[in-house]
């Protein structure tokens, strides 16, 4: 029997990436896709999201998870909170963590995986050359992956490919794997625009990953030709 995969796809650069891992990994018609509707106060992801997923001819399901969205307190998902560079003075993080985030949607995840026989997950935290969040560690993923081994007595493998690859190196991946078409279709821009606004955290991240490896940015040239 194939082993299947699940990709928590968000609808940015490195969850498209790892999408295109898991089709090199586990094969065409091996892997789905899943997005989690939270609240976010950017609701380009949820169609880039689905782009991508098209692009890529792979299932794709959309779960709603409105309680981030009721907690408020961060730039994603309060529309109170601007986007601001650095960390906060008392959590030592950037206002863009939301708390919890990545702990509830691969736990949500790992339920749909369940329900489906899957038996691998795949997503794209990192945690070099990122923003810091804890939830995107290798220690924070190791020990989740194990409560959701127990709590649902279910052997599921969790996959983080980019853990330990910068910006650059993800980009390269991105290349090798075929995804650079697919990357046309994503976004990153913590401000929700499009074209992006270039100055946001994200987008100078995203900016310097492609600089740093050589390579022109497939979304900001989809734009760049649309202007032409």
């Amino acid at each position: 029997m194939m082993s299947t995969a699940l990709v928590v796809l968000s609808g940015g650069q490195d969850s498209t990436t790892c999408l295109y891992w898991a089709l090199a990994r586990f094969g065409a018609g091996q892997v789905s896709a899943v997005t989690f509707d939270y609240g976010q106060r950017h609701r380009i992801e949820l169609d880039c999201a689905a782009r991508v997923a098209a692009h890529a001819a792979v299932p794709h399901t959309v779960l709603p998870i409105d309680t981030f969205a009721a907690l408020g307190g961060n730039a994603l998902t309060d529309t109170g909170v601007a986007v601001q560079a650095g960390v906060d003075a008392h959590t030592q993080l950037p206002n863009t963590f939301v708390p919890g985030r990545n702990l509830i949607f691969l736990t949500f995840a790992a339920a749909l995986a369940y329900q489906r026989d899957i038996h691998h997950l795949v997503t794209g935290v990192a945690q070099t050359d990122y923003s810091g969040y804890p939830d995107c560690r290798q220690t924070t993923l190791q020990a989740l992956a194990q409560a959701l081994r127990l709590g649902m007595e279910y052997e599921l493998t969790l996959h983080t490919p980019l853990m330990f690859k910068s910006k650059a190196e993800t980009v390269l991946m991105a290349r090798d794997l075929g995804a650079l078409p697919a990357l046309a279709d994503t976004h990153t821009c913590y401000q929700g625009q499009q074209p992006p606004c270039g100055t946001c955290p994200a987008c100078l991240l995203r900016a310097k990953g492609f600089a740093e490896a050589g390579i022109a940015d497939p979304l900001v040239e989809r734009f760049r030709a649309a202007q032409r």
